[in-house]
């Protein structure tokens, strides 16, 4: 009988933790929870719910070492899905469906499909509509020739992974600041597995970010793909996608008659651009302001 194991890391979650551990005993899986010492309420919610868990000090969590953490903690599992503390199940199916893919044996990850939550803005309900499509697909390692970049995309907020797939590859890569799926994503596909995108497994996630929050996201992407530019020397560069994605806000203002935002969208994307460029040429900037444009400022710590 095939075992699944959900894995959430949480910090500080009282506020969401509850209603998403509603959603998922409903959905009859095993869950662990890896806490980074919270100082609020959630372990005492995470008990309250008989639900696993593992306490680790703030310090040591790390987007990769983490999950793998997570997915070590139990070898006899099949499958590994990874939530974040403020994704929600759209509905009862959402685990099942993201392991639909995994019927074909090739296919080593599954993203889902995030969409925004009802209260969100215009830029947050764009960028879900357009990196989640309503059509599931599957891709391998040929079809970055067309894809480029968006090949090995796949999301931690909403994704699941084969773990004997993960275990050969050596699980997630420790010392990351951002992009830990994306890397193990371009691994796999490197290695001739598929990475699929299921669009009927759906979960609420969105945010919306101020101009300053756009900027240290984008650092910090920045820095990933500075770090790890095997990845787009294979799939191709970021700066291609991201002309899609004006294009794509800008139609997407128009049809819901909020052109008067375009001077804002201007200046969001001025942001995301110089944030990008800062983090790709990290290297030449002084540690102090480093520190200030990065989202992940304790990952600067002892480098």
């Amino acid at each position: 009988m095939q075992k699944n194991l959900v894995i959430i890391p949480t910090l500080n979650a009282q506020d969401t933790i509850a209603k998403l551990l509603e959603y998922l005993i409903k959905q009859n899986v095993d869950i662990l929870i890896i806490d980074s010492s919270s100082s609020d309420n959630t372990l005492e919610i995470v008990k309250r719910y008989g639900v696993k868990s593992m306490v680790i000090p703030q310090d040591s969590f790390d987007h990769g070492g983490t999950r793998t953490l997570g997915a070590k903690y139990r070898n006899d599992v099949d499958f590994v899905i990874y939530l974040t503390q403020d994704a929600l199940p759209y509905n009862e199916d959402s685990i099942k469906n993201i392991l639909l893919p995994f019927k074909d044996k090739e296919v080593g990850a599954v993203c889902g499909r995030q969409v925004a939550y009802p209260n969100e803005g215009i830029f947050g309900r764009h960028l879900r509509e357009y990196n989640y499509a309503k059509e599931s697909r599957v891709r391998g390692y040929d079809d970055r020739l067309k894809y480029g970049i968006k090949t090995p995309f796949l999301s931690n907020s909403f994704a699941a992974y084969r773990r004997s797939t993960l275990e050969e590859l050596g699980f997630f890569k420790d010392g990351l600041i951002f992009g830990e799926d994306m890397y193990v994503a371009a691994r796999m596909l490197q290695s001739g597995y598929k990475v699929a995108y299921e669009a009927s497994a759906v979960v609420y996630h969105s945010h919306t970010y101020s101009y300053m929050q756009e900027l240290r996201r984008y650092f910090d992407m920045g820095v990933f793909h500075s770090r790890e530019d095997w990845i787009l020397e294979d799939f191709g560069k970021a700066e291609g996608e991201g002309k899609k994605f004006v294009f794509s806000q800008f139609r997407f203002l128009k049809e819901h008659h909020k052109l008067y935002l375009l001077p804002s969208m201007t200046i969001r994307i001025a942001f995301k651009l110089i944030g990008y460029k800062l983090g790709k040429n990290h290297q030449r900037l002084p540690m102090f302001i480093i520190r200030a444009l990065s989202m992940h400022k304790k990952w600067w710590n002892n480098r």
